[in-house]
């Protein structure tokens, strides 16, 4: 056999030496789990056995006082015997058969088995402790129950004081809550009574009783007091004031229809009295927070008493100025309207113009209509003068707008009126200005006056005639008249400075001929120059004549142009 063979054999007989000491471990640990999982079923099953529902059941024997916790006393007796005997008795065959499969290595099913046994185990664990906690019920109830009567009594005793200490203040209803107190006194007669005949079932229906009725006296005895104050005291004196507030404000002149006193008043006194009656047969759920609800809204017609009587002063104040600025614009448009005819007359309005003011007086009559409605109203005490003031707010608001309106009428009359006023003082500046250019012509002897000139000045006459003509014109259309005073005003300032340039020219040209006239007998050309000059002068081309001048006597003094027309042009 060769070497390589050799190897592959003692490679297979390691291999399955490994396999057969791998699966011998396996088994035994497998074995050991299942021993350990029958030893915890063995120690369960013990507990549940040892259950010390006995010990229990012999303090129960020692208190059975009636046939009804006889017949209980039984029924335990034979369900912890069948737990005993019957169920553990089964759940330890199952145990040992468990245990005998694992030593003959019959593992088959034996993992069902175990989960079988822990179920009943469990089931039986429940049985046995559930029953226990009932026998316990019974044996610990004594000391159970009275720990808890005793606090109550405490509880008790601690209200029954505090009501016997303020008797005053629970008037009317007292002998209702000593009942009470009497009722809860004989259901503790009642527990001992229970309890000496060992009648547990009914006890803690009677601790539960208790434990309700003194929680509803602890109620009554905290509540009560505030609730007859109140009910009897300050919600009828709250009430009985509004009354008379009422009826002293109505005396007043103050409309208070809108808060219908008395049918709500009558309304609250009803609820008030049922609220009573629920509390003096101590029925107290929700009676607090009615009768603070019914307290607030006692408070809320106070508030609006107060709202009115400021209400009252901000409509007198506001009433007197409204008056004021109506009677001024009345008067406004009264003369406005007077005067419409007359105005018409002297101005060209368009009819839209009137129109407006048309307009504007309708809408004055309604106002001062609905103004008169808002003061019978008044007179007659029909409405809340939280109301009179929104009503006379609308009314301000609608003056304000009116007057609005008629200011820009009035401003765009006024401009009318203005802008003939303006006219007239303009024709005057115009005319005089005209004056003085003919009085310049005249005091400065020119030779002659070119034709220019008098167009100019047949203009600005003719543009001051028509200015007249339109202030005489009936009615006055002011655009037109505007038109005429700007074209007049610059026919006459054209002419004006026209006048000035041409006497300021004539006399510069008469200076610059003197001051070349020393330059004539020395020189020819000079000569000539400023004889061309007078030529030009005296046919009335007075700026040619300057020109030529000027020309001439700088061939002669350089630069002397130049100060002629420097002087000329200051």
């Amino acid at each position: 056999m060769t070497e390589g063979a050799w190897f592959i054999l003692i490679m297979v007989i390691s291999l399955a030496v490994l396999i057969t000491i791998s699966l011998v471990f396996i088994q035994k640990q497998k074995y050991k789990t299942i021993k350990k999982q029958i030893e915890n079923l063995d120690k369960t099953k013990n507990i549940v056995a040892s259950t010390p529902v006995l010990s229990e059941l012999s303090k129960v024997e020692s208190i059975v006082k009636n046939e009804k916790m006889e017949e209980k006393y039984k029924s335990w007796q034979n369900r912890f015997n069948t737990i005993k005997n019957d169920r553990i008795s089964q759940i330890n065959d199952l145990i040992i058969e468990i245990d005998l499969h694992s030593k003959e290595k019959l593992t088959k099913n034996i993992n069902h088995k175990i989960a079988k046994a822990e179920l009943e185990l469990y089931k039986a664990k429940t049985s046995a402790d559930e029953l226990l906690n009932e026998i316990k019920e019974i044996t610990l109830s004594e000391e159970k129950y009275r720990n808890i009567v005793i606090k109550l009594k405490a509880k008790y005793r601690e209200l029954f004081n505090s009501f016997n200490n303020n008797k005053n203040d629970y008037e009317g209803i007292k002998d209702v809550i000593e009942l009470q107190f009497e009722n809860i006194e004989k259901r503790f007669q009642d527990f001992e009574i229970i309890m000496e005949n060992n009648e547990y079932d009914e006890v803690v229906h009677i601790v539960k009783a208790l434990d309700n009725m003194i929680d509803h006296i602890g109620i009554v005895v905290d509540e009560v007091p505030n609730l007859v104050l109140l009910a009897e005291k300050l919600l009828p004196k709250k009430i009985e004031l509004i009354i008379e507030t009422e009826k002293e404000m109505t005396e007043k002149g103050f409309f208070l229809g809108h808060l219908d006193i008395k049918s709500n008043m009558e309304e609250v006194s009803k609820k008030v009295n049922n609220i009573m009656d629920r509390i003096k047969v101590l029925n107290l759920e929700e009676c607090m927070f009615e009768l603070k609800t019914i307290l607030d809204y006692l408070d809320s017609i106070f508030n609006e008493f107060d709202l009115e009587k400021v209400a009252k002063k901000e409509f007198e104040t506001t009433n007197k100025e409204f008056q004021s600025k109506l009677k001024k614009l009345n008067k406004t448009v009264k003369d406005i309207m007077d005067q419409l005819d007359d105005i018409k007359n002297m101005y060209d309005l368009k009819e839209k113009d009137i129109k407006v003011m048309h307009d504007i007086n309708e809408k004055l009559k309604y106002l001062n209509s609905d103004y008169k409605l808002l003061s019978v109203t008044l007179s007659k005490n029909e409405m809340s003068y939280s109301k009179l003031n929104i009503e006379i707010s609308n009314l301000i608001e609608t003056l304000i707008k009116l007057d609005d309106e008629v200011e820009i009428s009035l401003k765009s009359l006024g401009s009318m009126y203005d802008d003939e006023q303006r006219a007239r003082e303009q024709l005057d500046e115009i005319q005089e200005i005209l004056n003085q250019c003919k009085s310049k012509i005249r005091s400065y002897k020119l030779p002659i006056i070119t034709n220019n000139y008098f167009i100019e000045l047949s203009e600005a006459n003719e543009a001051i005639l028509e200015i007249i003509k339109e202030l005489g014109k009936k009615p006055i259309v002011i655009k037109t008249l505007n038109t005429r005073v700007d074209t007049a005003r610059d026919l006459v300032l054209k002419l004006f400075n026209t006048t000035n340039d041409m006497i300021k020219t004539a006399k510069m040209t008469e200076i610059a001929i003197v001051y070349g006239n020393r330059y004539r007998s020395t020189y020819n050309s000079v000569d000539l120059g400023l004889s061309q000059a007078e030529n030009l002068y005296y046919k009335g081309n007075y700026k040619g004549a300057l020109e030529v001048t000027t020309n001439t006597l700088n061939t002669i003094e350089p630069g002397i142009s130049k100060k002629i027309m420097a002087f000329y042009n200051k």
